[in-house]
């Protein structure tokens, strides 16, 4: 297989419109197979007879672990090969994955096509921004990025509304479910009729025109090697033993190797107290791979692309606004996923309504919040270079302010309005964390640089938020209290990882703009060297 190669033509605006369009539709797919687990949580808990640590480990651990995983040797191959292709593949994968969950009996093979979706949707928001760089110049980029992110947005609004709607209307068509269509539950149903869609749409992403890589930045350094042998190298450098043979290989100094041992070790060792402390050995296991992976990793990728890995690894604002906005995804995405359960156990609503509420809320609320971050930010960076993190410390300050009037609300409806509001704060700060990230790497390396921005975000965000959650309300609940008090004083604790995050956007907020200038120095000399 070739790198590919495209054309050096620029398309009308209108197509590049069109490409916009068609993949912000799977982003919204992407998020809505991870989203529409939050409305069907407390029915697959009662058919699966599972607790809140195995709900928050089936939203967050056993997708997350492996999306951030296989992000980075995906993210790779969308450096080096056709990314349309890479999308169109992955977004089939995943939504083949989301409707056999439907077929699923227990927790374990729950689990299993969970896994399957992680690796599926690991391969679109690195490839499609990268896409997204080259249909438009940098004056627009942060407002296009954050229209893409919308469909985050729109696919939780519409996860939570569908899997609600046909759990209500199954129940009311099927009240004894062994007279159902092949004996399908509610949920079952659900899973299948969200995932099937994706299908077709894979078909239309494939037919996307690739853009030349890099054409509004002046070019672009191609990267040395096959696509394939991109993939099996990141993929092999997380595999203890056979990591330690390509780390030699590689030329990798024999301190090196002793620093990948002893992580291991160390890993190990944490993961087994963890284990003994909670019972819990898939959750603790799997995050423990997830982070060997990601350290392994980052070791390979030094000796193979030394440039794009110091201005990855060396900068102060990309590391502090990959570890703050863990932070915001931490709200917006265990909080967009216990709040339901939380409003369902505290006001006993139906799933319809609370599924249309909160659905509705978010698809309208996030997607005006990240649209208005988006534009707000562009407008402000061409007045200083600040203007994007201003932007988005506002949003997080924001967000946290409302996850907490959520939490201490004391009516339905100031529940759903705190919601609300918290939905347009975390999608503000969006955009311009996304598109920083990718202000701060050379063309070749902006696809790798949002995978390992994604990764960390992920661990943390998505694999430890929501079980993290799930466990102290199971601590609560085992304590005497009720299950909502127990899942409310949950996620009144876990509150510190965003204003933690805050304090990470701070520092990236200083750092800016001496990262910046090193990032046009570098893609300078890699011009340079081209011609």
């Amino acid at each position: 297989m070739d790198q590919s190669v495209a054309a050096p033509v620029k398309e009308s605006r209108g197509y590049a419109n069109g490409v916009l369009v068609i993949l912000f539709l799977v982003y919204v797919l992407n998020f809505l197979d991870r989203q529409i687990l939050a409305i069907l949580a407390e029915d697959i808990k009662a058919d699966l007879q599972i607790s809140d640590a195995d709900l928050g480990f089936l939203y967050g651990t056993a997708f997350a672990v492996f999306y951030a995983t296989f992000g980075i040797p995906l993210g790779r191959l969308a450096d080096a090969w056709n990314r349309t292709h890479l999308i169109s593949l992955g977004l089939g994968f995943w939504s083949l994955m989301t409707a056999l969950s439907g077929t699923a009996k227990g927790f374990a093979s729950l689990a299993t096509y969970r896994f399957g979706v992680g690796i599926g949707e690991s391969s679109a928001s690195p490839a499609a921004l990268s896409l997204l760089y080259d249909y438009y110049p940098p004056h627009l980029r942060t407002t296009v990025v954050a229209l893409y992110a919308g469909g985050v947005y729109i696919g939780l609004g519409c996860g939570l509304f569908l899997g609600g709607s046909i759990l209500d209307a199954w129940a009311a068509t099927y009240p004894d479910t062994s007279l159902a269509p092949f004996g399908l539950k509610g949920w079952q149903v659900a899973f299948m009729a969200v995932g099937l869609p994706g299908l077709l749409l894979s078909l239309v992403v494939a037919k996307i025109r690739e853009p030349e890589r890099g054409r509004y930045d002046g070019g672009a350094k191609p990267i040395a090697g096959s696509p394939l042998k991109e993939v099996a190298v990141s993929l092999g450098s997380m595999v203890p033993v056979l990591n330690l043979f390509m780390l030699a290989r590689g030329g990798a100094k024999p301190s090196l190797i002793v620093v990948n041992v002893v992580t291991i070790a160390l890993l190990a060792v944490l993961a087994w107290g963890l284990i003994l402390l909670t019972g819990d050995v898939t959750q603790w296991v799997a995050l423990a791979i997830g982070v060997f992976a990601a350290f392994s990793w980052s070791q390979s990728f030094l000796l193979r692309d030394p440039d794009v890995f110091h201005l990855l690894f060396r900068s102060r604002a990309m590391i502090c606004l990959t570890i703050s906005a863990a932070g915001v995804v931490f709200v917006g995405v265990a909080f967009a996923f216990w709040s339901v359960p939380l409003i369902q156990r505290t006001y006993e609503v139906a799933n319809s309504q609370v599924g249309m509420v909160v659905g509705l809320s978010s698809a309208v609320s996030g997607f005006c919040g990240i649209t208005f971050g988006g534009i707000l930010a562009d407008r402000l960076r061409q007045k200083f270079v600040h203007g994007k993190l201003v932007v988005y410390l506002a949003a997080t300050v924001g967000a946290i302010i409302m996850s907490s009037a959520f939490l201490f609300s004391t009516t339905l409806i100031s529940a759903y309005a705190c919601l609300a509001v918290l939905f347009f704060f975390t999608a503000m700060a969006t955009g311009p964390a996304m598109a920083t990230i990718n202000d701060l790497n050379v063309p070749r390396g902006r696809a790798t640089s949002y995978a390992f921005f994604t990764m960390v975000t992920t661990l943390i965000g998505t694999a430890i938020g929501p079980y993290l959650i799930g466990q102290v309300s199971d601590v609560y609940t085992a304590g005497g209290a009720s299950p909502a008090e127990a899942l409310r004083l949950a996620m009144i604790w876990c509150l510190a990882l965003p204003v933690g995050g805050l304090l990470f956007g701070i520092i990236a907020f200083r750092a800016l703009p001496a990262d910046e200038a090193r990032v046009r120095e570098q893609s300078e000399r890699e011009l340079l060297s081209v011609g």
